[in-house]
């Protein structure tokens, strides 16, 4: 696609290096005057339905964390790599709890502190994004 997200727009969180991404609760219904994402990674428990474009799914149980977190950090690392040209979202049911922990760990692959990553996506994303305290201490060690 070649185009990034719209600075400001409903979900978008904007990273120190400029990129962009999109956080969306999948319970919630797309924007109809919303460009699609070019790529997708979903955070669910079981396989999300087909969608129109190119996605990735990472199974991730609600209010848990990843099921393999080797396939996580590899495609995590691919949708910041990507979301520097294309527009990319993650999200998870409610768009807060893995989504929030998922955009931390993008930060933390985008220069912020691990230890301030979560600070940093409530503070620009979403004020109760990462839910539980392991969500938190996954997001501050991803780092390592």
């Amino acid at each position: 696609m070649g185009e990034t997200w719209e600075a400001g727009a409903a979900g978008v969180l904007r990273l120190p290096s400029g990129r962009l991404v999109r956080g969306r609760g999948l319970r919630r219904p797309l924007d109809p005057g919303a460009p699609p994402p070019a790529h997708g990674v979903y955070l669910l428990g079981r396989r999300p339905p087909e969608v129109p474009w190119e996605s990735r799914w990472l199974r991730w149980p609600d209010f848990r964390l990843p099921a393999d977190r080797e396939a996580a950090r590899a495609v995590l690392a691919e949708a910041w790599e990507r979301a520097a040209v294309e527009r990319v979202e993650l999200a998870c049911g409610g768009g807060r709890g893995r989504t929030g922990t998922a955009l931390a760990c993008l930060a933390v692959l985008d220069g912020v502190p691990p230890e301030d990553a979560v600070a940093y996506v409530r503070a620009h994303y979403d004020r109760r994004a990462v839910e539980t305290p392991w969500q938190r201490r996954y997001a501050e060690r991803f780092g390592r």
